[in-house]
């Protein structure tokens, strides 16, 4: 009986890896070669003693803590420890988003769009799919893990040996399967991709923000979050392979538990009930923006309060920002304020800059909605009727604007508010959206840049992601590593001035308009003129 529950899972394993070739290999190379450039960064960074502990006192406030995690090796701040602090939770949130996306394809997406049916049609399990797909996932984990260990330990950096590096590789592997059973265990939940894909990074925010608290506050709370685990690590400095152990075998139940529910539930069905929609439309409904909106509104309500929870966490450590500074005399003197900016409101240009490229996401996801209706061959119904393309873009794209700006403004509510009742001194608001209001243009520019690949080269659309990847790397780490500024000017948000260290720049807030006009006027241009899908 079993064995027929698992009938041709090979098979279907090695047709994945055949569908995902491509895929697999750019995500496992470009996260590896991300962790070697940046290790290769390291290597001469500081040339003494004095600067490394300079910088490790930067890492060591609350807000570092509550970004990157507790920070571990800062009385001999090396490479290895340098790397492992400032590179691993983020290049970890990488993985995991891989996983996410990967496992919601071969599974709920595949379902919802009639492939899985086709393929329970011939002589296969009941759980093949989804163990096939797990295996795969187990595979492209571990070879990731290996990549990246073997690779760091063979580039020569004396604080990085092989035992630490395949550590590091292998923190990076546990989390990405930890994700991948997480989301086989929602797409057993969900009825479609999207709610599983939305329910999936919605564990992933709260996994990210139970450890930031719990970082800041109480370690009790941060071992919640599988993100917490494997931060104890400790890699290049103390090295402890438990938290892996704790990961993988987490992974093991979340599985068993996915596999369970796969076995219970009809195929094409959710385990969540789906409520029923009203008899008639209301007149919002019949509009092409109101369709744009209803296909997203639990996505956007639900990046609205995310938005909102993490402007009020990052607010939530200022009273403790501001304490570190004052008792700091190495921060004093690194950070020395002038007569009108305080040493904390200067540290809030790398928050803001942070805080903004996280609220590009929603953004962007509601614009390149279009892309992902037009594959599904949904929208040829509604071109048929007395609806435009330049009218059904517009919707997508109108609903993009208000997203970048309604989800900044919500981080910057909760951000105020929670930063007032911690603060003995509280930041003025109008400081706060100054200092945050000026990256809306940036994030214009990346929606602009979602309309004109949809417009004129919609098989590239994943180049926006990309995008955005790379300008968080060189606007976070740029300052860090040390990066030519060159690289930064690459990106928007490398043009955004940093108020209020900065004086306000409306010339360059204007070109940053403009060139986000640019391209979403050639992305009209496109839509209306190109072949449909």
């Amino acid at each position: 009986m079993l064995g027929q529950l698992f009938s041709q899972t090979g098979r279907l394993s090695r047709f994945i890896v055949r569908r995902d070739r491509v895929r697999l290999s750019v995500w496992i190379l470009s996260i590896a070669f991300v962790s070697f450039l940046t290790a290769s960064s390291f290597t001469g960074l500081y040339q003494s003693d004095e600067e490394r502990q300079a910088i490790a006192e930067t890492m060591m406030n609350p807000a570092m803590t509550a970004m990157m995690g507790p920070g571990y090796g800062i009385d001999n701040y090396h490479e290895g420890a340098m790397m492992a602090h400032q590179m691993l939770l983020f290049t970890a949130i990488a993985v995991a988003i891989m996983s996410i996306l990967l496992v919601t394809r071969h599974t709920r997406t595949d379902e919802e769009e009639g492939r899985i049916e086709l393929v329970r049609s011939l002589p296969t399990g009941r759980l093949s799919t989804l163990a096939a797909t797990l295996i795969v996932l187990f595979g492209a984990n571990v070879v990731l893990s290996l990549v990246t260990g073997f690779g760091l330990s063979v580039m020569g950096i004396e604080s990085m040996d092989l035992n630490g590096s395949l550590l590091y590789g292998f923190s990076l592997g546990a989390i990405g399967l930890f994700f991948a059973a997480v989301t086989a265990f929602f797409s057993q939940l969900s009825e479609n991709g999207r709610g599983t894909v939305g329910l999936s990074f919605a564990f992933l925010g709260v996994a990210y923000l139970l450890r930031a608290v719990g970082d800041v506050s109480s370690e009790a709370v941060a071992m919640i979050s599988p993100l917490g685990w494997i931060l104890r690590t400790e890699v290049y400095v103390t090295n402890v392979w438990w938290p892996i152990g704790l990961t993988v075998g987490a992974a093991i139940i979340v599985i068993g538990f996915a596999l369970y529910l796969n076995v219970r539930r009809d195929l094409g069905a959710g385990l969540l009930p789906s409520r029923a929609g009203k008899k008639q439309a209301s007149p919002f409904l019949t509009s092409p923006f109101g369709l744009a909106f209803r296909l997203q509104r639990t996505a956007f309500i639900s990046w609205a309060i995310g938005m909102f929870v993490l402007g009020a966490t990052y607010g939530s450590v200022l009273g403790d920002l501001e304490s570190f500074f004052e008792n700091n005399e190495m921060m004093r003197e690194m950070l020395a304020p002038d007569s009108d900016i305080s040493m904390t409101e200067q540290y809030l240009t790398m928050l803001m800059a942070v805080i903004s490229m996280i609220c590009t996401i929603p953004p962007l996801m509601m614009m390149l909605k279009l892309k992902g209706e037009e594959k599904k061959q949904r929208l040829d119904h509604l071109l048929t009727r007395v609806v435009s393309r330049n009218r059904l873009m517009s919707s997508y794209f109108t609903l993009a604007i208000l997203s970048g700006v309604i989800m900044p403004f919500l981080a910057l509510v909760g951000l105020w508010s929670a930063a007032a009742g911690v603060m003995e001194e509280p930041l003025a608001f109008s400081v706060l959206f100054d200092a945050l209001v000026v990256y809306v243009p940036a994030i214009f520019i990346l929606i602009g840049l979602g309309a004109f690949f949809i417009g004129l080269f919609p098989k590239w659309t994943g180049v926006v992601w990309g995008y955005l990847g790379y300008s968080f790397f060189v606007v976070y780490l740029g300052a860090i590593l040390q990066l030519p500024e060159w690289l930064g000017q690459l990106s928007p948000f490398g043009h955004v001035p940093q108020v209020p260290v900065e004086d306000m720049n409306v010339f360059a807030l204007v070109i940053l308009f403009m060139v986000a006009l640019v391209l979403s006027v050639g992305g009209f241009i496109g839509y209306r003129r190109r072949d449909l899908a």
